[in-house]
């Protein structure tokens, strides 16, 4: 069965895009503000205590991520010079208001990722997904003061009606289907809305929670696929989304790789390091 979403484009068969000054790869970095309900399980550095309440083992690990992580990755970023995208749950506006005022500050581009990480976005009746998106983005925006224009749902779960509502809402795009390395148009009922790429691999749970690979691994391969993205744009531009999450990449131990990475990609000339909303319109422009 074929996905009803969106249609089959190869990216050898498309016209070439061009990315602004004509630069060869656009590289984004999303930062993903969470909180985790207490009491519920999520995930876990250590399944084998996850159904209990309390899991001071497991709900401090993550607890990691906005108490410390997420200021020593705004270091590395400002250092850098690059600034990310922030994928936020709307309830960390209320849980955690220092970070949105950080990144109100920093003027950071805001996406919705749901109201919580432990409230998957399925089993939703159509009305009452539509309330909880709009609900969400309200929130967001009243905290920021910037309506978010992206979508990705808590740990990327949809329903069969979520493209549909984004769009009639007013969304432009969603970071839930990572298929291609160029935006593309979902097929929705009425409107439009866009997928801007967001690695699902190049990510920090899988290599970290899922896989047990190392920080060094981590850089490695987003050296690897920024070479060959960067290879490959010289004749067709790509797009690369990075996924980080401060209980994870936030570690002491660990983000000396994302700015490493960071740093070997800033080496080379030609490269955009935009907002998701910026690649959004970047390519709504270029394909109108």
């Amino acid at each position: 069965m074929t996905a009803p979403f969106f249609s089959y484009s190869p990216i050898v068969s498309r016209p070439a895009l061009r990315l602004p000054e004509g630069k060869r790869i656009a590289v984004w970095f999303g930062v993903n503000v969470e909180h985790y309900e207490y009491g519920k399980p999520a995930l876990s550095l250590a399944p084998f205590t996850a159904g209990l309440t309390p899991d001071p083992l497991n709900y401090g690990w993550r607890e990691y991520g906005p108490r410390v992580g997420i200021w020593r990755l705004i270091d590395a970023f400002d250092q850098a010079g690059v600034r990310p995208t922030a994928i936020v749950n709307s309830e960390v506006c209320d849980r955690h208001p220092a970070i949105i005022a950080a990144g109100v500050e920093r003027g950071w581009t805001w996406v919705a990722h749901g109201g919580n990480n432990s409230t998957w976005q399925a089993g939703f009746g159509l009305e009452e997904e539509r309330a909880y998106i709009a609900g969400v983005a309200d929130r967001i925006a009243q905290a920021t003061g910037a309506r978010p224009r992206g979508w990705l749902g808590p740990s990327l779960t949809a329903s069969a009606n979520t493209l549909d509502l984004l769009a009639s809402l007013g969304f432009t795009y969603s970071l839930d289907w990572g298929a291609d390395d160029e935006p593309f148009r979902f097929t929705v009922a009425d409107g439009q809305l866009l997928s801007v790429p967001y690695s699902t691999e190049l990510n920090d749970i899988p290599f970290y929670a899922i896989h047990g690979q190392s920080g060094a691994e981590f850089r490695q391969a987003l050296v690897d696929a920024f070479d060959q993205l960067y290879a490959e744009g010289a004749t067709r531009p790509r797009v690369l989304g990075v996924g980080l999450h401060p209980f994870l990449s936030g570690q002491p131990y660990r983000t000396r790789y994302v700015a490493d990475a960071i740093a070997h990609m800033k080496q080379f000339p030609d490269v955009w390091f935009p907002s998701a909303d910026e690649i959004a319109d970047w390519y709504l422009k270029e394909t109108s």
